[in-house]
């Protein structure tokens, strides 16, 4: 019986319930996402994703950029969230809330990891 390809690669399974939500792509989508979330989801997304960051970090160092799969892909957005969430979660803490109007004042036009993808209208 064929399923549905894999969303992350082998190794990463546990992640999956955090690919539709988190594995977005660009910097100011990242950013947005981080003020659209709740408590709650920044917590439950940084519990899983954040021990698992070195062995992901691994598996990504392990292929060449232009090689990733589209699993691949997604994990590397799922990290890039991680880092996102990571500032919220372990530096802001209880500020998070309370700076995040001032963060989203600060529009991100640009990332030099975002070339190739398409603007935000956060």
């Amino acid at each position: 019986m064929s399923g549905a390809p894999p969303l992350l690669p082998a190794g990463f399974g546990d992640l999956e319930p955090f690919v539709s939500r988190w594995a977005v792509d660009g910097t100011a989508r990242r950013a947005a996402l981080r003020s659209a979330s709740t408590v709650a989801e920044r917590e439950a997304f940084f519990a899983a994703a954040g021990p698992r960051l070195d062995d992901a970090l691994a598996s990504l160092d392990a292929k060449a950029f232009a090689a990733y799969s589209p699993a691949d892909q997604r994990l590397m957005d799922l990290m890039l969230s991680l880092a996102h969430v990571a500032l919220a979660v372990e530096i802001q803490g209880p500020d998070e809330v309370r700076s995040a109007p001032w963060r989203d004042r600060m529009r991100i036009d640009r990332s030099t990891a975002d070339e190739g993808v398409r603007p935000c209208s956060n």
